[in-house]
């Protein structure tokens, strides 16, 4: 048995009768784990916090479920597209500490504030059009002038969760993802007795149902936010990494930092904006479609983010591989996170087959939503593996900087593939919920086949 060193890893070998074979399998699934096990808890955290609200406002009333569902999709689109917007500090952070220049690693988070708050603005502003928007998408009148008021409120938040975004992403690039994981617990924390407070409301505070929901998240966001910039500015090694260093031309000192999550954000925008678009579909369909698709859609999106967080912790071994130029190690990364991907989620899988009534129970006590409900969360089992891959597979293809070809492939299976299929199973074939699931369903098998194509001849190059 001998050993030999491989980028950040160290390669086992033992002879055999052709020679040696490496068995550094359960070195590379434990550095994987080690990064992604905090931002899973921190993504998950996110997903927690969304989950609770639609527990509490669902318990509230259907009505509110279904203001609370719609308001919720562009602000989620608009965060989505930021986050992506915001990736290229997370892959120039883990290349720099790949090629051992801590110094550069501080000014990358100190140019990506101000653009992450502007992003943010940005975004916020265009909650002013909310109810206009939702009318001319064909939604019910109350309907849309409730989910309007959820939306403005929701945005009041988008600044902070760019500026947490950024922040969290720097720590993740350094591979210390466990700050912003007990942020997130303390989030979670704090957001179940708002939420009970403004809901149903108490101490002289009127129940005001899911627009309370609403203000819960946008007050948690800035705390996070907050108390994440306050941990970056005092880390006990922040001269090492230049992070109080002062840096000029934030724009234009940034221009590749930005061009790395235009793509990115492209992508995330298009992913949400396609499941933002099959939700419209299913308000049109009706109110008590729209509220089981809201909850369906944050069921999976909760299992997902054991994906999102695998997927960050391979692109930042794939990162740190690529920033030493170990093309091994950047297959070895890539691989390595799509067969863990695929296993943990297999056991979500196994769990919506198998408790569909259980899990459904726990968002509604109505009972034609339970009976809506109950056969989707068996069949959204089927989704979980493959959109779980997809989003692994993108994550290591930009980890080596290619940003381009995935969000043109997620194009094609979102748009080209996913909307229209799921508009004809849905509205014209008349399957409902259902018929936007098989699209969802049938889009994702498509894009993790085209992605881990394109990763295995790239790692080959």
């Amino acid at each position: 048995m001998g050993t030999t060193s491989a980028g950040d890893s160290i390669i086992i070998t033992t002879e055999h009768e052709g020679g040696t074979r490496p068995v550094a399998l359960r070195h590379h699934i434990t550095e994987l784990l080690r990064l992604a096990v905090p931002v899973i808890v921190a993504r998950a955290g996110l997903m927690v916090m969304s989950a609770v609200d639609i527990l509490i406002v669902g318990r509230y009333g259907s009505q509110e479920l279904a203001y609370l569902g719609l308001g919720t999709l562009p602000a989620q689109m608009l965060v989505t597209a930021g986050i992506g917007l915001l990736l290229g500090t997370l892959i120039l952070t883990s290349h720099s500490v790949g090629a051992e220049k801590p110094e550069e690693c501080g000014p990358i988070w100190r140019r990506s504030l101000p653009y992450a708050f502007l992003l943010g603005m940005g975004a916020a502003l265009l909650s002013l059009g909310g109810e206009s928007f939702f009318r001319l998408t064909g939604q019910d009148a109350d309907v849309a002038k409730g989910g309007a008021g959820v939306f403005f409120v929701l945005a009041a938040g988008i600044p902070a969760a760019m500026l947490y975004t950024t922040s969290a992403f720097f720590l993740e690039g350094l591979r210390r993802p466990v700050p912003g994981m007990i942020a997130m617990i303390a989030a979670n924390l704090l957001n179940v007795p708002l939420n009970l407070i403004l809901v149903w409301g108490a101490w002289g505070i009127p129940a005001l149902g899911a627009e309370g929901s609403a203000w819960a998240t946008t007050g948690v966001r800035w705390m996070l936010a907050l108390s994440m910039m306050a941990y970056v500015w005092y880390l006990p090694d922040r001269d090492r990494y230049g992070i109080r260093r002062t840096v000029t031309r934030w724009w234009s000192g940034a221009a590749h930092q930005r061009r790395l999550g235009y793509a990115a954000g492209i992508s995330l925008a298009l992913e949400s904006s396609a499941f933002s678009i099959l939700g419209l579909f299913a308000g049109m369909v009706g109110p008590l479609d729209l509220g089981a698709y809201t909850i369906l859609l944050n069921l999976v999106a909760l299992s997902f983010m054991t994906a999102v967080g695998l997927a960050t912790a391979t692109g930042v071994r794939v990162g740190v591989a690529y920033g030493r130029r170990d093309r091994r190690e950047i297959m070895v990364a890539g691989w390595t996170g799509l067969g863990v991907t695929t296993v943990i989620l297999a056991v979500f899988a196994v769990l919506f087959a198998l408790l569909p009534g259980t899990i459904g129970g726990l968002f509604t006590a109505d009972p034609e939503m339970l009976a809506l409900t109950v056969p989707l969360v068996a069949f959204s089992a089927l989704i979980l593996i493959v959109d779980g891959g997809q989003v692994v597979m993108a994550s290591a293809l930009r980890g080596q900087s290619d940003a381009w070809i995935p969000t043109v492939l997620h194009f094609f299976s979102y748009y080209g593939i996913m909307i229209p299929l799921g508009a004809a199973l849905a509205l014209w074939a008349g399957r409902g919920v259902t018929g936007l699931l098989e699209g969802i369903l049938i889009a994702s098998v498509f894009s993790v086949s085209v992605l881990s194509i394109r990763f295995h001849l790239l790692s080959r190059a």
